[in-house]
């Protein structure tokens, strides 16, 4: 893609687990790493990086020219959404292949300002959209994200092989909600259960990149536009996704320097 050097896919088979929080604070913590940074968010449906990120509702895009449009910019790093080109409150009652348009429309018409890596907010599932990326896009990898309970790691095996089989490779698992740690006496418990990131991480030959635990803070944080790594810099929770971050860069570094891009058959 014109203006991006890398782009890696954060996906769940399932919705509810914190994807696009994730998301968010990866890709902060890799532009605090020293990285130029975009998010795509692709949940056409439901996108929520527009509020994650601060931005105001009503707030558009600059055009670009004909048909093109620049990112808009939150935090230090640059952003596209659906949000960003139509009511929030408007449902979108598309089919699937409309889905796959608009996704299709946001990647060949927002001019991206040189980028180190484009983080893509996936939606939920296997469907129209995974399938347009991995045909359409040179994806480098993928990151997992999934809770340690039992049902979230079934969807988290079909979003592993989904990428398995159009030849994305995947990075790593996120376990988030790994703890419920209580605000008043920060007793800790594993209300999600223990081990399932590591679990599946083993089964599909690949590593845990990091556990994030359930906080009342991490919700607040996005809700109110100022994701962890920006409101806490010095967390725990934001050591934690700048190490994510980190094992990111690592692997796709590696990847530039052992053989050739991996390319798509449409």
């Amino acid at each position: 893609m014109e203006g991006v050097k890398h782009i890696v896919a954060v996906a769940s088979g399932k919705g509810g687990v914190g994807k696009s929080t994730v998301t968010v604070n990866l890709a902060l913590a890799m532009a605090a790493e020293g990285y130029r940074v975009g998010i795509l968010d692709a949940d056409i449906y439901g996108p929520s990086q527009a509020q994650m990120l601060g931005v105001g509702e009503g707030v558009r895009p600059q055009s670009a020219g004909e048909n093109r449009f620049k990112p808009l910019e939150a935090h230090g790093i640059q952003a596209m959404s659906m949000a960003f080109l139509v009511d929030i409150r408007e449902p979108m009652v598309w089919r699937g292949p409309m889905v796959a348009g608009a996704f299709q429309q946001m990647l060949n018409q927002t001019v991206w300002d040189d980028l180190d890596y484009l983080f893509i907010d996936m939606p939920p599932g296997t469907g129209d959209i995974q399938l347009t990326l991995a045909q359409k896009v040179p994806v480098d990898g993928a990151v997992i994200v999934t809770t340690p309970q039992d049902i979230a790691l079934l969807d988290a095996r079909k979003g592993i092989e989904m990428f398995r089989k159009v030849n994305v490779p995947v990075l790593g698992v996120v376990e988030n909600m790994s703890l419920h740690i209580c605000s008043n006496c920060g007793h800790s418990e594993p209300i999600f259960g223990e081990g399932g990131g590591e679990r599946i991480a083993h089964e599909y030959e690949t590593q845990v990149l990091g556990r994030l635990p359930l906080t009342l803070s991490i919700r607040e944080q996005v809700d109110g536009g100022r994701p962890t790594v920006v409101a806490q810099p010095d967390s725990e929770v934001t050591v934690t996704f700048r190490g994510m971050a980190r094992q990111v860069a690592e692997q796709i570094r590696g990847q530039d320097t052992e053989g050739p891009e991996i390319s798509f058959s449409e």
